[in-house]
């Protein structure tokens, strides 16, 4: 019986479906916009945003949930520049924009960054 679990599954195990979502966060965190497909973007802005929202406080525990799932550069960034500067917003931190199919086998494609 189908039980409506959330989330997607990416024909992956959890371990690499955990991996690929955390370097796809990083990526965000570094660079500020990540194009993927249009799935993978709506996944990575789920966690992304609890990520953010947990952070905000810049706290010893907001710390280290941060690099459980980020390494040394993304979690200082996150934590200097970017929580701080959602700060007094209560969500919506990141966007998707759909971008239209890719060439070469149709995937639907998106923008994923932050609102400023």
């Amino acid at each position: 019986m189908r039980k409506r679990k959330q989330g997607r599954k990416f024909s992956r195990t959890a371990a690499p479906r955990r991996a690929l979502l955390d370097s796809l966060i990083r990526a965000l965190i570094i660079k500020g916009r990540i194009q993927t497909t249009e799935a993978r973007a709506k996944e990575t802005q789920r966690f992304a945003e609890k990520l953010i929202t947990k952070t905000r406080t810049g706290s010893m525990a907001a710390r280290r949930y941060a690099a459980l799932h980020l390494d040394a550069r993304a979690t200082k960034k996150l934590l200097d520049e970017i929580a701080p500067r959602y700060k007094e917003r209560k969500g919506g931190y990141t966007r998707v924009i759909k971008l239209g199919v890719r060439g070469s086998d149709g995937a639907r494609m998106g923008l994923l960054e932050f609102v400023q």
